[in-house]
């Protein structure tokens, strides 16, 4: 009897996700496409509602980890001096469930998801949420062989032509260029080769893009000999400094309970279990971060050696090791999510797709 419970929950979760993406992916590339004018003739105007309409749809996808019982937990750096300034987001990739819950976590807090964007494998762009994406003028990675010169070059052309032209906020990383499960055993024979620390929770991070963001959008180094890695205790970000520029970075380790990450069939099914998933913030000043190419993989480097401590402990005693990773924590708190803005935005994107309905229905029956 209660195989049958979770499959049938499992089936309706199914079927109302299914609908779900069939009313509000059209409304927003219909939304957009008929303001495409207004792109030429008011352009930050145009964003601005774009961003609404953005921030908007990924609320739908935090609803569905929200409806499961999976919540989420955030705990070290208080990363609120972020939440205004560019800021570039890091985090090591575990699963599917990666994105839509930093997308949960975010949803509540003002002025990220609306100004955000994604650097994702360009796998993500033939998905029913690639088209999205696209309007929204995210990044898609091309993470083949011999292709990383080119690949990167369109990075750097598009962190100016996009993020920056564009006003965007926060950008989201995963330097390790893949899900653990896929990067682990290769990761582990280059650091075998390469005398690097074998790690087992997470993979060592790929610097490339790393690197062009850091060269074109970070603002001025100020070398801090002070500088050490436990989160944020180095400097404030300049009050001077270039609004376009990347003032922070922010660095996310994501833990699941027991180490068995979510993926997104379970979060749309809601077959497993309630759980919770912790978010663990270390906030750095970008000045603080090294320029040059070695300093700059070393410093990558350590902080996931360090993701591997921290997880490490995390899976073994279930909590995180804060007092060492880091000096100015944030109470722990679980994120939460408000109910009467669901249904509200439920009614604007039933009430769109009815709008857009009649509209198209009336302008096709005189043809």
């Amino acid at each position: 009897m209660d195989h049958l419970k979770i499959w049938l929950k499992g089936f309706i979760r199914l079927c109302f996700v299914l609908v779900n993406n069939a009313y509000t992916i059209p409304t927003y590339t219909v939304w957009i496409l008929l303001l495409t004018p207004l792109r030429f003739l008011h352009p930050d105007l145009f964003w601005r509602i774009e961003g609404f309409f953005f921030h908007w749809l990924l609320a739908m996808v935090s609803m569905w980890s929200w409806s499961a019982g999976y919540d989420i937990v955030e705990l070290g750096d208080d990363y609120r001096p972020c939440l205004h300034m560019p800021a570039l987001l890091i985090a090591n990739h575990q699963s599917t469930a990666d994105v839509p819950m930093l997308m949960a976590a975010y949803n509540a807090k003002p002025n990220i998801l609306p100004n955000i964007m994604w650097i994702m494998d360009r796998a993500f762009k033939f998905t029913n949420f690639g088209v999205v994406s696209t309007l929204h003028q995210d990044f898609f990675l091309r993470i083949q062989r011999g292709k990383r010169d080119e690949c990167l070059k369109e990075l750097r052309e598009h962190l100016h032509s996009s993020f920056s032209a564009l006003g965007r906020h926060w950008m989201v990383l995963f330097p390790e260029g893949g899900f653990l499960r896929k990067r682990r055993e290769t990761s582990q024979r280059y650091a075998l080769k390469n005398n690097l620390p074998v790690l087992e929770h997470v993979s060592l991070p790929r610097t490339g893009a790393m690197e062009a963001i850091v060269e074109e959008l970070a603002v001025p180094y100020q070398h801090n000999k002070q500088q050490v890695s436990k989160g944020n205790n180095v400097s404030q970000p300049s009050l001077h400094s270039d609004p376009k520029l990347i003032n922070w970075v922010l660095d996310v380790t994501i833990a699941y309970p027991e180490g068995k990450p979510l993926d997104l069939p379970t979060i749309i099914t809601g077959w497993r279990e309630p759980c919770k998933t912790y978010l663990f913030y270390r906030l750095y000043n970008m000045a603080d971060v090294p320029r040059e190419q070695e300093g700059l993989t070393k410093w990558l480097f350590d902080r996931w050696v360090e993701k591997e401590e921290m997880l490490k402990q995390f899976y073994e005693t279930g909590s995180f090791p804060s007092e060492k990773f880091s000096t100015q924590p944030m109470p722990t708190q679980i994120v939460s999510q408000d109910t009467l803005r669901f249904v509200i935005l439920h009614i604007f994107f039933l009430v769109s797709s009815y709008v857009h309905y009649c509209m198209f229905s009336y302008v096709f029956q005189f043809w």
